[in-house]
């Protein structure tokens, strides 16, 4: 009865001699499933990047981030993706990171092909499509013990942005095209573009809040670009902004670009 159900997985018997060792490894088995279900770990695959469960235990949290950056790009990105060049930095530059760079190109796949991605043919897809991906390492890392600095060129230009792990795992996204932030890139998100002058993010949180929209962080980057201060304002909200009520962001003075971002939620936030 279990082997006709559409969700039941059978693992092969292999090794287990025992009673005992076979429910042991039964154990092991469902225990690797919940991890990789729970927080997207992998271990012990046979097509996927393999690491020990102490390597695993120190770039699991930028296995996240990356893939929330990656979903983070695709979103605000225009033109077809042509080259992704990931750099790690500090720390991170020894470790084995062939992992995260699979997750930045699952992240990055994800808003166009849903569940048709995963972490198994991430790199396959994005040899398909022609995209050149290139792994850095250096121990320098600016003002972060570990940073991950990612350049990506498409056909209508080039996005750079970089983040880190505070603590144990909270992923935050730090630089974006010269714009410097502690953003947390998890969840549904509304992405601004504004004239930096007075009154902007009061008329934009008056406007959420009129509609009923909850903004559970914000963060604001600064940047000067000839004669104009410009921001980026990255809003954290409980639910996604309708597309009514984008099209009001939009339509506020000193606006100049507004879209909302859906990335994945951050486990355990």
């Amino acid at each position: 009865k279990l082997l006709s159900l559409d969700n039941f997985i059978c693992t092969p018997h292999l090794g287990a001699s025992t009673a005992e060792a076979q429910e042991n490894v039964a154990v092991a088995i469902a225990e690797q499933v919940a991890a990789y279900l729970l927080r997207g770990t992998i271990t012990n695959a046979v097509n996927v990047p393999s690491v020990s469960a102490e390597v695993l235990s120190q770039v699991g949290p930028y296995i996240t981030l990356a893939e929330m950056l990656g979903s983070f790009h695709m979103q605000i990105a225009k033109g077809g993706v042509e080259e992704v060049t990931i750099e790690y930095c500090g720390d991170l530059s020894e470790m084995i990171t062939s992992p995260i760079t699979v997750a930045f190109l699952k992240g990055l796949f994800t808003p166009i092909l849903k569940d048709a991605v995963n972490y198994v043919n991430a790199p396959i897809i994005a040899q398909e499509r022609g995209i050149r991906v290139v792994e850095a390492k250096t121990t320098k890392s600016d003002d972060f013990l570990n940073l991950v600095n990612i350049r990506v060129k498409t056909t209508e230009g080039e996005n750079v942005l970089a983040g880190t792990v505070f603590g144990k795992n909270e992923p935050r996204l730090v630089r974006l095209n010269g714009f410097r932030m502690e953003a947390l890139p998890a969840g549904p998100m509304l992405f601004v573009q504004n004239n930096d002058v007075p009154g902007v993010i009061g008329l934009l949180g008056t406007t959420l809040g009129s509609a009923g929209v909850n903004i559970a962080r914000m963060t604001v980057g600064k940047q000067r670009e000839g004669n104009m201060n410009l921001n980026v304002i990255l809003l954290n909200t409980d639910e996604v902004v309708p597309d009514a009520l984008l099209d009001k962001v939009r339509s506020l003075p000193n606006i100049n670009e507004a879209m909302v971002l859906e990335l994945p939620e951050l486990v355990g936030a």
